[in-house]
């Protein structure tokens, strides 16, 4: 395929702007910046699915959609006399070369985490808000939005210096998650059971991982091993729901062994 150029992108934008015309595409023409949010959300969700699968043509398509959806949220804006898609890179263009002073001007930030800091110190000088956490956007997923607080508090050095010390505090919470379960109290456990997912989401952080996916990789690792456990119980002659949980456990435990094997053998 042909490298992109100015000419493509001009192109998508003219396509879009054609849809959205009187005489277009009549579903084009019926969105709003409120209709095409799931789509956005979907599709931003889609991209992150590819990098994870590794699979390039796939990622390279949903690229494309969510680009689609930039220029499509970029034409309505510009319909109603707001701003157009080359304000939007514009923006985005000046404000690498103002957060990157270390590349595009004067900075002695020679490694990540003082690029990190820089560009923190650099973004309170531009956010107007009360408190340093006021631009956290409340709309990300929980996971996510818990480690982007962390991450942020990090840099202004409000952090655990130590793993070590994060496990210490994650198994903290959770002997508090024991006193409530102790009291039976449903806010109490609730209160503690939320601090043990924070916790727990630190600790993801601090080992540099991301905890969404983290999760996501351990929520699919579990669906394969349960897709197994049914495969070998119909093998059986037998359907979900009328095995007690005595059995699922010793076919659980065979399926994690094979696991633990296989990864010992791709190892060696």
């Amino acid at each position: 395929m042909d490298q992109p150029t100015d000419d493509h992108f001009e192109k998508l934008c003219e396509i879009v702007a054609k849809l959205r015309a009187p005489g277009g595409c009549p579903w084009d023409r019926e969105q709003t910046h409120e209709t095409l949010l799931p789509a956005l959300i979907e599709e931003a969700y889609e991209v992150a699915g590819a990098v994870r699968s590794r699979d390039n043509s796939n990622f390279r398509e949903e690229l494309g959609d969510l680009l689609l959806l930039i220029v499509m949220h970029s034409e309505i804006a510009r319909e109603a006399g707001g701003f157009n898609i080359n304000n939007v890179i514009g923006e985005v263009t000046e404000k690498l070369i103002r957060r990157h002073p270390h590349v595009f001007g004067k900075s002695d930030a020679l490694d990540s985490g003082a690029v990190l800091k820089q560009w923190e110190s650099i973004k309170r000088r531009e956010k107007t808000g009360r408190h340093y956490l006021d631009g956290l956007p409340a709309v990300l997923p929980a996971l996510m939005r818990a480690q982007k607080a962390q991450s942020k508090v990090a840099r202004v050095n409000f952090d655990w210096i130590e793993v070590r010390d994060v496990l210490a505090k994650v198994e903290e919470e959770l002997g508090e998650l024991n006193d409530a379960l102790a009291s039976e109290d449903p806010q109490l456990v609730e209160d503690e059971i939320g601090d043990l997912l924070f916790a727990v989401v630190n600790l993801a952080r601090k080992c540099k991982l991301d905890a969404e996916s983290t999760l996501q990789t351990a929520t699919d690792k579990f669906v394969a091993r349960f897709n197994r456990l049914e495969d070998e119980l119909q093998a059986q002659g037998k359907r979900l729901g009328d095995v007690d949980l005595a059995e699922l456990d010793a076919i659980w435990d065979e399926i994690k062994k094979s696991d633990a094997r296989r990864i010992t053998n791709d190892e060696r």
